[in-house]
Order: structure tokens, then C-alpha cells, then sequence
């Protein structure tokens, strides 16, 4: 009796996987309207750690096809680049993309950006301290964090 319920568990397990295959999920990449056009060094930086979230130029990995996952990666991106899409960077007025700057800065500081799940599975997106510095520079943050060790 107990195998017979545990063998149904299993396949109502099963049927609901594959069932959460077919619920649509938006992977979509919009038009770049104004993208970030500043400093090389800065948009090389940007475009290896922050763009597949924060631009319309994610590029959406395998596992991001498999629900649930699937469904947690479009969240996560789509809410991204309503914080800060740098594929609109050159849209937003002097005065909020100064309070831009300083949001960068603080959460790249602090260790919050790039995502520590993110960088999971994308290792080539962890900041080094050269990275640090050319965002410091460029965001005018108060002062280069040293010797601290960014999203391990």
C-alpha cells in the first residue's frame, strides 16, 4: 500500500513538471532605445556583469527554458530592468541618472550586485578589483572598498 502511494506521488510529481513546460514565459529582448554610451572600459565592465539582467540584451541561458527556474529568471530580469535598464540609459534625465550612479555604486560596494546566485552560474561576471576601481571611478563613489573580497 505504501509503494502504491508513494509510485502515484511520483507520477502526479511528474505530470506537474512537465505540465509547468507549457506555461508561458516572457524571454524577450525589447528594441535598445538609448544604450549606455560612455567609456569603453565602463561598458565592457557593464556588458559582462550587469547587462543580462539590466539591458533588453539579456542572453537567456539553458536553464532559463526549464520551469520552474524559467519562471524565476524572467521575474528576476524583467524586474531588473525596471530598476535600471542601461539599454535606456541615454533617455533618463541628468538628475536621475546621477541618483543612478550613486545606486550602482552602493550596491556594487556593498557586495548586492551582480546577484550571488547569478554569479552561480556565470563566474566571468564577478567583479574584480580592477572592475571596482573603473566603476568607482566612473559612478564617483566615496571610496574603492580594499582588500574586500566581492560576492566569493
Amino acid at each position: 500500500m505504501k509503494h502504491r502511494k508513494r509510485s502515484w506521488l511520483l507520477w502526479l510529481v511528474l505530470i506537474l513538471v512537465v505540465a509547468a513546460q507549457f506555461v508561458p514565459v516572457a524571454r524577450d529582448n525589447p528594441a535598445v532605445l538609448a544604450d549606455f554610451d560612455d567609456r569603453p572600459g565602463v561598458r565592457l565592465v557593464l556588458k559582462r556583469c550587469c547587462y543580462d539582467c539590466h539591458s533588453n540584451e539579456s542572453v537567456w541561458p539553458w536553464y532559463s527554458f526549464i520551469a520552474p527556474v524559467s519562471w524565476l529568471v524572467a521575474s528576476d530580469v524583467h524586474e531588473a530592468r525596471e530598476k535600471l535598464n542601461f539599454s535606456e540609459w541615454g533617455l533618463m534625465a541628468d538628475d536621475k541618472r546621477r541618483h543612478a550612479l550613486e545606486e550602482i555604486w552602493k550596491e556594487v560596494e556593498e557586495g548586492e550586485m551582480p546577484l550571488r546566485i547569478y554569479l552561480v552560474m556565470h563566474s566571468e561576471a564577478r567583479l574584480s578589483d580592477q572592475d571596482m576601481a573603473i566603476l568607482h571611478e566612473w559612478t564617483g563613489g566615496d571610496s574603492p572598498t580594499s582588500g574586500h573580497q566581492h560576492n566569493d
